[in-house]
């Protein structure tokens, strides 16, 4: 195999992050969906996070009593530019948290689905897309 074939390695790499972070997201909102327990939590603060360029991310950090009486207060894994009014400083949300391990939980009506989905959609297409080009190319030497 010649040189140039080790740039497939680039999407490929790609491809299999995005599979397996889009996988590890929606096999935990379905474990949460399946053990979670729901509670009514309040947003205690924003914390707010810059990336590389500049954007500012707000992540929500919702406090809660669990089941066993212990107080939890963690702040979400999904952040957004902008925070409406059902999410501000002071509103009461509902969480639906693993008991076992509460800092494992989801903001109802915050933490969206879709971008695990879209995660894993696009891991897959640039996983089975390079695979096929590097099958073909093998094939056909």
């Amino acid at each position: 195999m010649e040189r140039e074939w080790l740039f497939s390695l680039i999407p490929l790499t790609i491809g299999v992050v995005f599979l397996g972070f889009g996988v590890y997201g929606l096999r935990r909102a379905r474990a949460l969906r399946r053990t979670g327990v729901t509670a009514k939590a309040r947003i205690v603060r924003h914390e707010v996070r810059r990336d590389d360029d500049g954007a500012t991310y707000k992540h929500p950090v919702a406090a809660w009593t669990a089941q066993d009486g212990r107080t939890c207060e963690y702040s979400s894994r999904f952040g957004r530019g902008a925070v409406g009014n059902n999410f501000g400083v002071g509103a009461y949300v509902m969480v639906r948290y693993d008991p076992q391990a509460p800092h494992r939980f989801e903001i109802e009506g915050w933490d969206m689905k879709a971008i695990d989905l879209l995660f894993t959609v696009l891991g897959s297409i640039f996983t089975a897309g390079t695979m096929t080009v590097v099958l073909v190319r093998l094939l056909t030497l």
